[in-house]
């Protein structure tokens, strides 16, 4: 199935996850998962929460940020893929002055 995220509705999702400001997306959701194609501006985050009934595969489109992941810090750019497995905690923050565009796939599990 092809997805056409360009032809997707864009949601605004404040403070996702008790993050800063805010996560702009498309989104593919159904029961089993979701795939998004997202977008935080410089100094926007999605909060710190724990994955406790599946994983998120993130890879970083363009712009920088970083995971806080379990007890550390991963710095990300282009090209980057952050993985984080159920039962593991993150969190995704921009931290350059571009719009950090990313791809993120999390299975029901």
């Amino acid at each position: 199935m092809k997805l056409e995220f360009s032809k997707m509705e864009e949601q605004v999702m404040p403070n996702f996850m008790g993050g800063e400001k805010a996560v702009r997306a498309q989104m593919r959701v159904d029961e089993l998962g979701k795939i998004m194609h997202g977008v935080l501006e410089p100094g926007a985050s999605i909060g710190l929460h724990t994955h406790e009934t599946n994983s998120e595969t993130v890879y970083i489109l363009s712009g920088t940020g970083k995971a806080l992941y379990d007890d550390g810090v991963e710095q990300l750019g282009p090209g980057d893929c952050h993985y984080c497995p159920k039962g593991h905690t993150h969190s995704l923050i921009n931290t350059g002055s571009e719009p950090l565009e990313f791809f993120a796939v999390v299975p029901n599990q």
